[in-house]
């Protein structure tokens, strides 16, 4: 027809064996690395002190952090409260803040404050607490839980909107984007943390977008042509949406790099995640997602709703 004579028309169906094959082979690497390496959690995660300092003058956040850091607390989370005269603290404690073996509020107090008063005399404690490693847990938890209903919400909206072989393939390159991308934040040794939490669910919900895209293509083609083979179809609704995935791919992806070099650390590791599941998403929006449509059989009839005069066309069981 005339539909698959326009544009290139590159073959990716016909390197469907090695890009699953490479698919599972970095899901069960990712795996491995999540059993046995496991994710650097983040004091979101883990528990640990907070403190809240006030200045009677402006300060920067990087000067804050220096001065923690000079006094042996280098990995403390700097935030500003809403202005530049008040600072949010989160770290592990220190030797010096423990009590055997617990947390000291008292001793928390003291140590923040001369860490911060040597460099800026102005600097104010005006509270302090601890959080339990169980807080951490519970959230650890409820993260998992919200991935897993985003997951299977997107595969319930597919089976309604297309058919039950597309929501099985987007759960299935969910799965694949979602263990890729962790697999990637353990070997790096990232931190992760809410923000970058979220920025998983940010990766599900961006990756599904690419992948529907496609699906709409195929069930277009699917309607159009009459003879056409399944995997004509797929091949041709992968490259009549190439350009359109990979300009999105690629604006967004400078997006999250200007966030990343310009937004603080504060959003360095949401920028980070999205850049990887950016990059992974799009992989398997081209080499995952069709071929196992492929594989599972998707064809015409699937698509075509049941009439009286198409009997033919009834949807398979």
């Amino acid at each position: 027809m005339e539909i698959f004579n326009h544009n290139a028309n590159v073959n990716f169906l016909g390197m469907r064996k090695v890009s699953i094959g490479i698919a599972v082979l970095l899901m069960l690497i990712s795996i491995t690395l999540l059993a046995v390496r496991g994710l650097d959690y983040g004091l979101d995660f883990t528990g640990g002190v907070s403190a809240e300092i006030s200045y009677q003058q402006p300060v920067a956040v990087a000067d804050v952090r220096e001065a923690l850091a000079k006094a042996g607390m280098e990995h403390a989370v700097v935030q500003s409260l809403g202005g530049t005269k008040e600072i949010s603290i989160r770290m592990q404690p220190t030797a010096a803040m423990l009590d055997q073996g617990k947390v000291n509020l008292d001793k928390v107090s003291d140590v923040v404050s001369r860490a911060l008063k040597a460099a800026r005399p102005d600097a104010q404690l005006k509270s302090r607490s601890s959080v339990s490693s169980q807080v951490g847990d519970e959230l650890r938890s409820d993260g998992t839980v919200a991935a897993v209903f985003v997951i299977l919400g997107i595969g319930l909206y597919l089976w309604v909107r297309f058919e039950r072989r597309f929501a099985i393939a987007a759960l299935a390159t969910e799965v694949h984007d979602v263990l890729v991308t962790l697999g990637v934040l353990a070997i790096t040794g990232r931190e992760f943390d809410l923000t970058v939490l979220a920025s998983v669910l940010a990766v599900i919900g961006y990756s599904i977008n690419d992948k529907v895209v496609v699906f709409d293509r195929i069930r277009e083609l699917f309607r159009l042509a009459r003879k056409a083979e399944p995997v004509e179809v797929l091949n041709r609704s992968i490259n009549s949406t190439l350009s359109r995935t990979i300009i999105t791919s690629l604006f967004t992806a400078i997006t999250m790099a200007a966030l990343y070099f310009i937004g603080g650390s504060v959003v360095q590791g949401f920028a980070i995640t999205m850049l990887i599941g950016i990059l992974v998403g799009t992989l398997s929006s081209i080499f995952v997602a069709s071929p196992i449509l492929l594989w599972l059989g998707v064809s015409k009839q699937d698509l075509m709703p049941q009439t009286k005069e198409n009997p033919e066309l009834a949807r398979r069981p």
